[in-house]
C-alpha cells in the first residue's frame, strides 16, 4: 500500500545522485531527504530543523500523503516541490487516470530523479483496481529503556488499516508511568489534589475515515483546517483544506525527571538528596486534536466551478500544564501578579487519609482537566485548481471538569479565559501564469476582559521560476486583541500570552532556487513589529549548498536573529531574562544571536553516506558585559545498507554552551548506534543504543543519575 523504501523507488530509475541537494520550496530550512522517521530526529538534533518542523514532518511522515487522491494544498505540503512541481503532479494524474508507480514521474519528466527521493518516503501509493474487501494496513509497536526504569518501560502501539476501498481504521495506544490521574477539588485544604503517577494503559488516538473523491466523513480522532490557517487549523500542513486523520505519537530524546514533588506539609519534600537526581525514560506523547465527527462534501459541480462544505464537531478532554489555570472565584483579573490569590492553585499529592499531612506536586501535566467543545464549519467556490474564495468560521465553549471548584485559564494561556471565543473569516485565492496569490482576513471573538477579540489579516503571493525555484512574500497583521488558538498561520517564533499570531505587524521574504544543476540556494528575511510596545524584531536566514561532484556536496548556512532592533550588542540577553520589572514578571529578553553552520556530505556509493557538521554561535547573554556567549557543536553521521536486508546507522554529537565557562551551561557528547533489519519484505525490525555524557562542571550534573545515560530502543513494524 505505502512506498516508504527510498532505495526501492529510485532503483527502478537507475543511478542514484544522492549528493545533490535540490531546492526545497516548502517552508522547510533544507532539502529533506530522509528513509525513515529516525533521520527526522536527527535533522533536529544537528540543527537543520527547529522543533516545529519535526512536529511537521513527524506527522506528515506517521500519515502519508496519497499521490493519487490528495489535492494541490496537500501534496505542496510534501518537502522541496514548488507549485509549478504540484501543478504538473495533478496535470499528470488527471492525463494517465491513476499513477501506479512513482517513478513513472521521473520517466514522463514532471519531477526530477532528485526530487522524487526527497517524497519517496512519505507517499502512500494504492491499488487502482482494488477489490471491495482488500485489506492492507501496519502495525508498528515501539519500546524505550534507560538504566534508572525499576519498572514496565514506555510501549506505544499503533495500527492502520484501510479496507472495503473506502474505509482507514486505526488506533494509537501507550502504556505511561509518568502521568498523574484523577485530579480533584480537596475542600479541606482549598486546592487540588491527584493520584500519584501509576502504570496505566491510554488510548488518545482512534478513529474511523470513509472517503472517496466527492465527499468524506471521519469520526473519531481527527484534524481540520482551512485557508491560510488564520480562522481555523490544527493539522500540521502549510495549506490545509478539510479534514485528515489523527494517530500520531511522539517521543522526546531526552530523560525526564523521577521525582518532580516538592515539601507541601511535610518537613521535606520527598525529592530532597538523591532522590531529585534520578532521572528515567519518558511516556511517549501526543498531541491533543479533535475529538468527535468531521463531514465534507469535497467536490459538487456548480457552473464554471464546483463547491465544497465541511462542518465539523469536536468534544475533546484536555490536558493543561498545572501554573496555566487559576480560580476567578478568588482573583478578579489573572494578570494581575501582585495579588497572589491569583496564582495556580497548589496540587497535592491524595492519602487514603485526607487529613494526613501530604507533599505537592510540582511542574507535571494535570490529565482531563476540561473539555473543548468546538463546532464549526467551511464552504468554499472554487473555479479551477487555482482559484477559489471560501468562508470559515467556528466557536469553543470550555468545560472545566473538576467538580467544587472554578477554574479558568490564565492569561498567558494558550485559550482565553472568560468564556466562549470563535473566529470568522474569508479566504481566497488564484493563480496565473507563474503567479499565486492566497489571502485571508478573520476576526475572533472572546469573553475576556480586554474586549473581546480582534482582527487579523494575511496576504501571501508565490512566484515560480523555471519549475525548481520559488520566491515567496507575504505581509501579516494581528491584532492585540486577536486570541485565537485554532490560528497557526505565519507568524514569527514570539508569543503574546501564549498565542505566536497576535500583537504582531510583518512582512517575509522566502527564497528558494536550484541553479546550474549543482547549486541550491535557500533564504529567508522576516521583519516584525509588536504595536502594542513598538519593538522590531528580525530573522534572517540564508544556505547555500554544493554538489561537488556526484559523491562530495558541501553546506554553508547562518543565521542571525534580533529580538529588538533598538537594544544590540552586548550585556542584554537572548535565552533567558535575569531582570524582573516591578511587578515580578521577567522582563523580556531584547538580545541578538548569530550563527554559522557547515556541512559536508561524503557518498562513495549509494549504499554508504558519511556526514559531518560544525556550528558555532554567538548569542547576546546578560552575564556577559563585554562580550557575546560564544556556543559550539559538531556532529559526525553515518549510515551503511551492506546487504537490501541491513541498515545501520550512527551518530556522535558534542555540544558545548558556553565554552569560556564550563560549569555554567551544558557540555556533552551524544552517540548512538541504530540497526535496522528487514524481516519480510514490508516487515522491519529496529534496535538502537544510545549513550549520552555530560562533560560539564555544574552541581547538577555532578548530582545526576543516571551519569553517563544509556537508554536502548526496540521498534517492530509490519505491513501487510
Amino acid at each position: 500500500m505505502q512506498l516508504r523504501s527510498l532505495a526501492t523507488s529510485c532503483a527502478l530509475a537507475g543511478a542514484l545522485l544522492l549528493a545533490a541537494r535540490p531546492a526545497a520550496a516548502n517552508p522547510y530550512e533544507t532539502h529533506i531527504q530522509v528513509e525513515s522517521e529516525e533521520d527526522l530526529y536527527d535533522l533536529h538534533a544537528t540543527g537543520q530543523i527547529d522543533d516545529e518542523t519535526l512536529a511537521t514532518l513527524v506527522e506528515l511522515f506517521q500519515r502519508g500523503v496519497d499521490l493519487n487522491k490528495a489535492d494541490r494544498a496537500e501534496l505542496y505540503s510534501l518537502p522541496n516541490l514548488t507549485y509549478r512541481e504540484v501543478d504538473a503532479i495533478l496535470e499528470y494524474r488527471a492525463l494517465v487516470g491513476w499513477i501506479d508507480d512513482p517513478i513513472n514521474l521521473v520517466i514522463a519528466g514532471v519531477l526530477s530523479q532528485e526530487k522524487l527521493e526527497g517524497i519517496a518516503a512519505f507517499l502512500l501509493v494504492t491499488d487502482r483496481s482494488r477489490a471491495l474487501l482488500a485489506t492492507d494496513g501496519w502495525v508498528r509497536s515501539q519500546t524505550r529503556w534507560s538504566i534508572e526504569d525499576d519498572g514496565a518501560p514506555p510501549l506505544a502501539l499503533q495500527a492502520r488499516v484501510a479496507t472495503l476501498q473506502n474505509l482507514t481504521v486505526g488506533v494509537a495506544t501507550t502504556l505511561g508511568r509518568t502521568r498523574l490521574d484523577d485530579v480533584r477539588y480537596d475542600p479541606s485544604r482549598g486546592a487540588l489534589s491527584a493520584e500519584e503517577s501509576r502504570v496505566d494503559v491510554y488510548v488518545p488516538k482512534a478513529y474511523a475515515k470513509w472517503e472517496t473523491d466527492t465527499w468524506g466523513a471521519i469520526v473519531g480522532t481527527y484534524r481540520i483546517g482551512f485557508g491560510q490557517r488564520l480562522t481555523f487549523d490544527n493539522t500540521s500542513l502549510y495549506t490545509p483544506n478539510g479534514f485528515t486523520l489523527d494517530d500520531e505519537l511522539f517521543r522526546d530524546t531526552s530523560l525526564t525527571r523521577e521525582c518532580k514533588e516538592s515539601a507541601g506539609e511535610l518537613a521535606e519534600s520527598p525529592c530532597a538528596g538523591a532522590a531529585g537526581d534520578i532521572y528515567v525514560t519518558p511516556d511517549f506523547r501526543w498531541r491533543e486534536g479533535l475529538l468527535g465527527a468531521a463531514l465534507g462534501l469535497k467536490r459538487l459541480e456548480l457552473g464554471a466551478g464546483h463547491l465544497q462544505a465541511y462542518g465539523f464537531l469536536s468534544y475533546q478532554p484536555r490536558s493543561i500544564y498545572q501554573y496555566e489555570i487559576y480560580s476567578p472565584e478568588m482573583c478578579e483579573d489573572p494578570a494581575n501578579d501582585d495579588d497572589p490569590n491569583c496564582g495556580a492553585p497548589d496540587v497535592y499529592r491524595r492519602q487514603s487519609d485526607p487529613f494526613d499531612p501530604t507533599s505537592r506536586f510540582s511542574f507535571h501535566t494535570l490529565p482531563d482537566m476540561y473539555a473543548d467543545l468546538t463546532a464549526g464549519g467551511n464552504i468554499a467556490f472554487s473555479a479551477g485548481r487555482r482559484g477559489h474564495i471560501g468562508v470559515t468560521g467556528y466557536g469553543s465553549s470550555i468545560n472545566w471538569l473538576v467538580e467544587g471548584i472554578d477554574l479558568d485559564f490564565q492569561e498567558w494561556s494558550r485559550y482565553p479565559y472568560g468564556g466562549p471565543f470563535g473566529a470568522v473569516g474569508v479566504d481566497g485565492a488564484f493563480g496565473v501564469d507563474r503567479f499565486d496569490f492566497f489571502a485571508e482576513l478573520t476576526r475572533s471573538f472572546d469573553s475576556m476582559n480586554d474586549g473581546g477579540g480582534g482582527l487579523a489579516g494575511l496576504l501571501r503571493w508565490v512566484t515560480t521560476f523555471e519549475k525548481h525555484n520559488e520566491l515567496e512574500a507575504s505581509l501579516r497583521y494581528y491584532d492585540e486583541k486577536f486570541k485565537n488558538p485554532y490560528a497557526r498561520p505565519i507568524s514569527a517564533p514570539d508569543e503574546l500570552d501564549g498565542v505566536r499570531a497576535r500583537d504582531e505587524m510583518g512582512m517575509r521574504l522566502r527564497y528558494t532556487a536550484r541553479l546550474k544543476k549543482r547549486l541550491t540556494l535557500r533564504g529567508n528575511a522576516d521583519v516584525w513589529r509588536a504595536p502594542s510596545d513598538g519593538t522590531t524584531d528580525t530573522l534572517i536566514y540564508a544556505r547555500g549548498d554544493v554538489a561537488v561532484t556526484d559523491q562530495y556536496g558541501w553546506g554553508l548556512w547562518g543565521l542571525y536573529q534580533n529580538k529588538d532592533l533598538t537594544q544590540n550588542g552586548v550585556g542584554e540577553c537572548f535565552e533567558v531574562s535575569t531582570e524582573e520589572d516591578e511587578d515580578g514578571e521577567p522582563v523580556p529578553c531584547a538580545g541578538e544571536k548569530y550563527q554559522v553552520i557547515g556541512r559536508f556530505r561524503y557518498t562513495p556509493t549509494r549504499r554508504y553516506t558519511l556526514t559531518a557538521q560544525y556550528q558555532h554561535e554567538l548569542l547576546a547573554d546578560a552575564r556577559y558585559d563585554t562580550r557575546y556567549r560564544q556556543d559550539v557543536s559538531g556532529a559526525l553521521i553515518a549510515t551503511a545498507r551492506p546487504t537490501d536486508e541491513v541498515r545501520l546507522r550512527g551518530r556522535i554529537r558534542y555540544l558545548f554552551e558556553d565554552i569560556s565557562d564550563n560549569a555554567y551551561l551544558e557540555q556533552s557528547l551524544w552517540s548512538y548506534v541504530d540497526l535496522t533489519y528487514r524481516l519480510r519484505e514490508r516487515d522491519h525490525v529496529r534496535l538502537r543504543y544510545d549513550l549520552y555524557v555530560y562533560l560539564d562542571d555544574r552541581m547538577s550534573t555532578a548530582e545526576r543519575v543516571p551519569s553517563p545515560e544509556h537508554w536502548l530502543w526496540l521498534e517492530y513494524e509490519s505491513r501487510f
